[in-house]
Parts: structure tokens; C-alpha cells; sequence
């Protein structure tokens, strides 16, 4: 009998396309403090960090309690737009996502888990509206944890599954997803449509559509002779 494989995915530019909500919420939060806006490329630069990490990357020059206030108006704008147009709306999935998650959930010996920067209560609402229900037996969120890349989650994630290192894989878009594999040793792949250049990414597999996904992790997470 095979042994149980884990595969662990980012959410936001992996399996949501959720930028234009991340945009709109920290441009109220800037716009709340009497900041100017940040350009979009610096925004989804930080995209999968923990707000308070990520606001210390974009304006490390500010005061403490400036970023703390940018945080909390940047969680009550993300939330109120939430409210107005939906989880599934305002962060649809990226083409194949679905179909990808139904193939790898449907063999026995597959775990699905994810592993965000997002908080618990961001997570359960994109839960609800995509009707994920059930899906992720593990689910790794920033409230809980160091931001990535840091590889509290991953090692939480294996903890909680029961499935060694050498039978997970990190799916994800960004040079953090990748730090993060590589610090909890695990295998990663890259998605070629997230928010970081997948050219500048460092893993051990890419795919260019969720096609290719279910037979990559096959490969990559193949047992030894």
C-alpha cells in the first residue's frame, strides 16, 4: 500500500486571482493615513507575506504605529469589499484550479492542505464562497504562525498529516513559497501565472497550466526503489 502524499498549496496567485482585491484594500489603508499609493507592482510583490511583514517591506521607514494602522485599515477595507461582492467574485480561481483539485482529491492517498498569508477569518470566507468545504485537511494561516518563508507552516502541516517530508510538495507562486519548501524540505513547484516572474523562481518542477499539475507531483513525489 503507498504511503499518504501531501500537497500543500499557497491561495492568493496560485489558486485565486485575488490582486484586485489586495490593490483595493491597501490603497484605502495608504489612502486612510494620508499616504500616497503604492505602485501595483510593489503591492503584489508582497503578495503571501503576513500584513505586518509586508507593510514593514513596503514602507520600512515608517513608524510602528503607522504600519500597525495601515494593517488594521488594510483587514477592514479587504473585509468590507469581501462583504459587498464575494469571496468567489473578488478572488476567482485561476483556469483549471478546480478541476486540478478535484483529480488530486479523488485518490485515497492524496492530503490536500494550504498554507497562507491570509488570516482565519480570510481563509473560511474563501472557503465558503468557492464551496471548499471539507477539501484541505490541514490549513495553515498567518494568525498562527511566522510569515513565510519561514517553514512553521509546512512543518505544522506535516505534524498534523502524518506524511514525511519525502511525500510533500509545495505548489505556489512566489520566492517565498519556494523558501519555504526548501527550509521544511520538502519538494515545491512553481505556478507560471502567480505574482513573482516564474523565471525567478528556484523549484523543483514548473508548470505552466493546472493541467500539468496532477502528473507533475505524480513524478516528483514518485516512492524510491
Amino acid at each position: 500500500m503507498p504511503d499518504l502524499r501531501l500537497v500543500i498549496f499557497d491561495v492568493d496567485g496560485t489558486l485565486v486571482d485575488s490582486q484586485a482585491e489586495i490593490a483595493a484594500a491597501m490603497g484605502y489603508a495608504f489612502a486612510e493615513q494620508g499616504l500616497p499609493p503604492l505602485p501595483h507592482s510593489a503591492v503584489v510583490s508582497i503578495v503571501g507575506l503576513s500584513l505586518p511583514e509586508a507593510m514593514l517591506r513596503l514602507v520600512p521607514d515608517l513608524p510602528q504605529d503607522v504600519r500597525d494602522a495601515l494593517v488594521e485599515g488594510y483587514k477592514r477595507a479587504y473585509m468590507s469589499r469581501r462583504q459587498e461582492i464575494g469571496a468567489a467574485a473578488g478572488s476567482p480561481l485561476f483556469p483549471g484550479a478546480a478541476q486540478a483539485l478535484t483529480t488530486l482529491s479523488a485518490d485515497p492517498f492524496t492530503l490536500l492542505a494550504v498554507a497562507t498569508g491570509k488570516s482565519r477569518r480570510g481563509l473560511d470566507k474563501l472557503i465558503e464562497g468557492h464551496g471548499w468545504q471539507g477539501l484541505f485537511v490541514s490549513q495553515q494561516v498567518a494568525d498562527f504562525h511566522p510569515s513565510k518563508p519561514h517553514p512553521s507552516m509546512i512543518l505544522a502541516a506535516l505534524a498534523e498529516t502524518g506524511v514525511s517530508p519525502d511525500r510533500a510538495v509545495m505548489v505556489g507562486d512566489t520566492s517565498y513559497d519556494m523558501d519555504m519548501a526548501r527550509a521544511a524540505g520538502i519538494k515545491s513547484v512553481a505556478v507560471a501565472w502567480g505574482y513573482h516572474p516564474v523565471e525567478t523562481l528556484t523549484a523543483d518542477a514548473t508548470v505552466q497550466s493546472f493541467a500539468d499539475l496532477p502528473a507533475v507531483i505524480d513524478t516528483l513525489l514518485e516512492p524510491s526503489e
